[in-house]
């Protein structure tokens, strides 16, 4: 087995390229063998073990290797012993250019929480900031939930939401016997950020509304995360949680009838006017939870749901910026389980994706349910488990955040917490599956997944 702790094509290519140049200025490489240029690089991310075993919160560590490598069984990658540190006092929120070739970080909680950086790839632990950092902390806090727009690497946006329950407009519920509740206020912030130039571009806040039938009974916005723009660039959809109180002890509920599926759609890049739809074919949360949730695809955008009683959809957002309701897919119904619940999912332009999920027949492992893989076709409404990647009661999807795009392959981790594992590779078009790296592990620890 192969131990890489930088890319060994692209060490040879600059062994070479000494050799040569100190030789003869007229001789660049072996014309006969010459070494291969990296066709992309592949991003690894693992989350060490904080106080328990799958926390994620011992801080992540990121190491890359050429995709020709990341298709290599002979090849063994340790992250843990020899990665790059991604700054976050928790587990860091990654994102990647479409390439590979930059990684975008914002970190997590503590000091440096909200501290935006990027950073250049050039295998192994060799990651080599770009330009300066900006913290968006002032607008969003230190524990952001941010998200890389699909506008050519351009922009990034991060939201957060707070509430507060209206009870006579200016009373709480133990000021007077009399008080009565009206609604939950929930006040969203939203920022964009310029991830070409390190600043920020714009930050609105708004009080975003249900109907009054909804907010009379104590729903309102809980949490938002996972902003996407629409085909036309115009619109940015925000998914969302609902959380419930019972209005008469304005304490929380539960046993609520779980709502319609429901995203808040801004204009962009002006970030006004906020209006909120809904589906009536899901129900449940939009607001996923470290991946990306929703995606652009042949003009409408796709959206994963959770916490569906009937199991998870993936939703329709057509042109119109309203919920295609004629478009029903359900994965309890494609996967043949009870309660399936997405994890994380990424189509490749073909609309064909790769989705982590659980369901309710999941194994109860070391740190969670256990997670499993399937191939989605949105065109089809098909998701197939994919059998070829191996299954064990402790691999642990539920922080996965990542799958790395290249045309139709998509790249992804397998290893149960604290145990080895691999890199596999699912060509979308044939279903073929590429069994690549090993991926070495640590106690207690987890791979989040692919850039």
């Amino acid at each position: 087995m192969k131990q890489i702790s930088l890319n060994h094509r692209v060490l040879a290519l600059i062994i070479s390229f000494g050799i040569f140049t100190a030789c003869s200025n007229d001789v660049n490489e072996d014309p006969v063998n010459p070494e291969p240029e990296v066709t992309r690089w592949i991003t690894i991310a693992g989350a060490k073990m904080g106080d328990n075993p799958g926390d994620g919160n011992g801080g992540t560590l990121i190491y890359s290797v050429s995709s020709e490598d990341a298709k290599d069984p002979t090849i063994s990658i340790n992250p843990f012993e020899n990665g790059f540190i991604a700054p976050s006092n928790r587990t860091a929120r990654l994102q990647a250019s479409e390439d590979g070739s930059t990684i975008f970080n914002i970190s997590y909680a503590g000091d440096t929480g909200g501290n935006y950086t990027k950073y250049s790839v050039a295998g192994g632990q060799k990651f080599t900031p770009i330009g300066s950092e900006v913290s968006i902390a002032p607008y969003v806090g230190t524990a952001p939930r941010w998200i890389k727009l699909f506008d050519g690497d351009k922009t990034g946006s991060a939201v957060y939401v707070s509430t507060e329950h209206q009870v006579n407009d200016n009373g709480t519920p133990n000021d007077a016997t009399d008080d009565v509740y009206t609604y939950t206020k929930a006040t969203i912030g939203v920022v964009t950020l310029d991830l070409e130039n390190s600043s920020i571009n714009k930050f609105q806040e708004h009080v975003v509304r249900l109907s009054p039938e909804e907010e009379a009974a104590g729903y309102y916005f809980s949490r938002i995360d996972m902003p996407t723009l629409n085909a036309a660039g115009d619109k940015l959809y925000i998914g969302g949680r609902l959380s419930k109180v019972n209005p008469s002890t304005v304490e929380s509920d539960s046993g609520y009838e779980i709502l319609g599926s429901k995203t808040i759609v801004l204009d962009y890049p002006s970030l006004l006017n906020p209006t909120v739809i809904t589906s009536t074919v899901g129900h449940g949360n939009t607001n996923g939870y470290r991946s990306i949730n929703a995606f652009e695809y042949n003009g409408s955008v796709y959206q994963a749901n959770q916490s569906d009683p009937e199991g998870s959809h993936i939703l329709k957002i057509g042109a119109n910026n309203e919920y295609d309701n004629s478009y029903d897919f359900n994965l309890d119904d494609a996967l043949g389980v009870t309660g399936a619940y997405v994890l994380a999912w990424r189509p490749a332009a073909n609309g064909k994706a790769v989705l982590a999920y659980r369901h309710e027949g999941s194994a109860d492992g070391l740190a969670g349910a256990q997670g499993f893989f399937a191939l989605v076709d949105l065109d089809a409404k098909t998701a197939v488990k994919i059998d070829e990647i191996p299954y064990d009661p402790d691999f642990y999807l539920f922080q996965y955040q990542g799958f790395a795009v290249d045309g139709n392959e998509i790249y992804l981790t397998q290893a149960p917490v604290g145990k080895n594992g691999n890199i596999y590779v699912v060509d979308t078009e044939t279903s073929t599956v590429t069994k690549g790296a090993e991926l070495v592990n640590t106690t207690g620890s987890h791979f989040i997944g692919a850039w």
